[in-house]
Formats: C-alpha cells, structure tokens, sequence
C-alpha cells in the first residue's frame, strides 16, 4: 500500500515538485508541427506540466514557446500579433521574440536604453511531425531519435486526446498487460452483445475480442525485466493451467518516462502512446501511428504527418466503447482526477506496475542527486530501437508475426483509434500491397524449395 506522499510524490508534476523536476529532464512533445504550419501563423495555447505557454513560429519559422502572458500588464498572448520575428501584445505592443526576450517596447524607452524585460521561454524542437519542450536545466540534452519518429518508407499519423486524469494513471495502464482480458475482451463482448453486433464484428478469430480473452487463460506468472531504456513485461503460460502452449507472451514495451510501444519497428503497424502531463489532473495523451513498409513494397510518400481527435463520447455524451483507445480512456477516467493509490490492493498481475513505480522512485533520487535520469542523452544516435534490434526482413517470420494490425484491409482498423484517422484509406492500400507481396514471396520461397538440387 502507498502512503499518500508517496502518491503525491508520483503525481504531482508542478515546478518544484519531485516529479516535474524529473519530468523536465526529458524534451516533452506537447503540440503538432502541422498546428504552427508557417511562419507567422497565429499562436497556439500550451499548458505544460501546470505552466501556461504559448508557442509560434516567428517569420524566419523558429519555433518559440514562452510564458503566455505579457510581462507588463498580464495580457495573453494568445491574443497577440505574430510579426517581425515575435508575438506583440495587443495591449501596449511589447514585442517578445522566441526565447521570450521583450525586444520592443513602444513609448517606453529611447532606441538606445536596455530592455530587461523577459518571459520565461523553453527550448524547442521538432522531429516526426511532433513539436517537443524542454523545460528542465540547461544545456539541454539531445532529443531522442526513437525509431518510430524516424524509420524510413513509412506513413504515419497521430491520434491526439486530453485525458481528464492524472498522467500517470495512463501511463500505469502500460505496465498493467492483464487489463487486456477484461477492458478488450469481455467488455468489448458485452459492448457488441448490446448493440447486436457481436457476431458481425468479431465473426474472426483474429478479432482483437477474442485475442485479449485469451490474456487471461492459463497464467502461470507475469515478468518483468528492466532494459536499457525502460522495461519489458509480459506473460508466461501454461498449458496445465489451460493455455494452448506452454509460452512467454510479451506485452508493449515502456519507455521511460512516459513513453509505450505497442508493435515492433517496421511493422505495418506499430504505435507510441505517449502520456504528457498537462497539469495535476489532464494528460496530453498523443498515439503516434506509424505503418511501414518492408523492403520490396514502397509506402506513400507524405510531406506532412496529419492528426485526429478519436472521439471518446458520442453526440448524446454517452462513452463510445468499441475501440481500444476508448476502452482504456474510459477506465482511467474512471479512476479519478488523480487515483487514491492509498486504498488500492495489488495483487500478482501488478508486478510490472511495482517496477514501474519503482524506476521512477530510483530516477527522482537521481536528479535530486544531481545524476543524470534513464534516457538523458547528451547526444542521439541517428535510431534508438527501444525494443532491442531493427528488423531482419530475410527472415519470413519477420512479416508473418504481426496478427491482426496487419489486416486493416479486412477490417480490423474498426477496432482501434486509427479507423478515424485521414490515413486510414491509405493504410489499408498498404496493407493490401504488403499482404501481395507476403503471397508472392511464399510462392517464390515454394517454388524454390520444390526445385531439384
């Protein structure tokens, strides 16, 4: 059982605070390129981590991201004129540039006199189509090139929702991979059951339905293992216990911080779930889809990574719970502004959210330490693969093993978030060219083996 400081300690992201001191150690996606498409377009809103921003890309295109209200009569700069290089505020016309330097001040001061004036102001960077912040100590460390971000002849687009919960509720739920029977499984079943779609949606046996209550048949114990950037977990079966085989099932990988990979790298469909606190009670909760193609097919070409709000509720308010994204949103909602971990009783299928809290207990102590947290990099390999090791396309098992996120085409994106997105249409053509190509592969490797020697 935790104690309530210990529960505060792990929620609490706020400046000063344990957690958002070791939360700004890391660089935070917090907003899309294509929401700041050009230079001097209009300034978009930001709360990050309980601070209220205001991020925009000045008419020489680089990205500022500073307190949003004016330092002289507390006027947001929502509301300000994005020109000559800077937001001016509407109020009086102080003019502050990306790093939140107020560079102008009309009827104030001579040409020659000093400007002091400041607002605080958090580096910025982009990569993949997201826009990240760091707003820890500087010099600041490299941004990660997480392989999704950047892994070549691939299409993407990103699922965006504000969660009203605590960050690390949705983060939890990564750590948790027997949720899946019940949250996917049988309540997907009762859900479809209602509605009388049961037999026309899961008629499949590799519906995500029936897949998810086979999670929870045969159990023998659940793992997990700290890596080099976060952890892996998963479960081992037996068949004595009911399980058709005796096996180790490996659930999503965590990456630390707030990071979750469902799918491996290259796949024709793999994801980041992403958990950025907005403040003590609202995450900033990004799912960044990413489909690849192998060698042999070539994906679409794409200039920009466009974004959707899946929707959680219907237009009568009710929960919408036939995908998977708005089952699990559903459930830590559910929980509460921030869960009460006081009163919680864990039992062996929460072993991997022990050492989950466990890891951000050891890399607080680090940073209050003055050490360096998991992750910080002071400089990026050109790919970090989180799940160990890129793909060996040679091998056919590599394609053979995705299940089925690699049949959109036949109708299992209606089971996840991505059946909204602008891309779905493009994704299932992919998916039908790498389902040809795996056809025409097998019949050559046929050929082949049938030849004599």
């Amino acid at each position: 059982m935790m104690s309530r400081e210990q529960n505060d300690q792990l929620s609490r992201v706020g400046p000063g605070t344990p957690m958002g001191g070791l939360l700004r150690r890391y660089w935070a996606p917090f907003l899309l390129a294509s929401e700041i498409p050009e230079p001097d377009c209009p300034p978009v809103r930001a709360k990050l981590m309980g601070e209220s921003l205001i991020c925009f890309r000045d008419s020489k295109g680089r990205i500022g991201l500073i307190d949003e209200f004016c330092a002289h009569r507390g006027v947001s700069l929502w509301f300000a004129q994005n020109e000559e290089c800077g937001l001016r505020c509407p109020y009086h016309g102080w003019l502050f540039d990306e790093t939140g330097a107020c560079v102008e001040r009309p009827m104030e001061n001579s040409p020659t006199a000093e400007i002091k004036q400041k607002l605080k102001g958090y580096p910025v960077q982009e990569l993949g189509g997201l826009v990240f912040a760091y707003m820890g100590p500087l010099p600041a460390p490299a941004v990660p090139r997480w392989d999704l971000l950047v892994w070549p002849n691939a299409i993407r687009q990103i699922a965006i929702n504000v969660i009203d919960c605590n960050w690390l509720q949705c983060q939890e739920n990564t750590g948790d991979p027997t949720h899946s029977a019940y949250v996917h499984g049988h309540l997907f079943d009762y859900v479809l059951e209602k509605r009388g779609e049961l037999n026309q949606r899961s008629g499949d046996r590799l519906h995500t339905m029936h897949q998810r209550k086979r999670v929870g048949i045969g159990i023998r114990e659940i793992y997990a293992q700290q890596t080099e950037h976060g952890f892996r977990k998963g479960i081992r079966y037996s068949k004595a216990l009911g399980a058709d085989s005796d096996k180790d099932q490996e659930h999503s990988t965590v990456i630390f911080p707030f990071y979750t990979q469902t799918g491996k790298t290259g796949a024709p469909r793999s994801e980041y779930q992403i958990r950025v606190p907005i403040d003590d009670t609202h995450t900033y909760h990004i799912c960044y889809q990413c489909y690849a193609a192998p060698p042999g097919v070539e994906a679409p070409k794409q200039d920009i990574v466009p974004y959707y709000v899946p929707p959680t509720h219907d237009e009568k308010g009710e929960p919408i719970l036939d995908y998977v994204l708005a089952q699990d949103a559903i459930v830590w909602v559910a929980q509460g502004p921030i869960v009460d971990r006081t009163t919680e009783m864990l039992g062996r299928t929460d072993i991997p959210i022990v050492v989950l809290r466990r890891q951000l207990e050891e890399q607080i102590k680090r940073v209050e330490q003055g050490l360096e947290p998991m992750n910080f990099f002071r400089e990026s390999p050109a790919i970090i693969y989180p799940t160990g090791s890129p793909p060996d396309y040679s091998r056919p098992e590599t394609l053979n093993k995705h299940g089925f996120r690699k049949y959109y085409h036949k109708g299992f994106a209606n089971d996840d978030a991505d059946r909204y997105g602008p891309l779905i249409e493009r994704v299932k053509d992919l998916h039908r060219a790498i389902e040809a190509f795996e056809i025409d592969r097998s019949a050559k490797s046929e050929k082949h083996d049938k030849e004599p020697a």
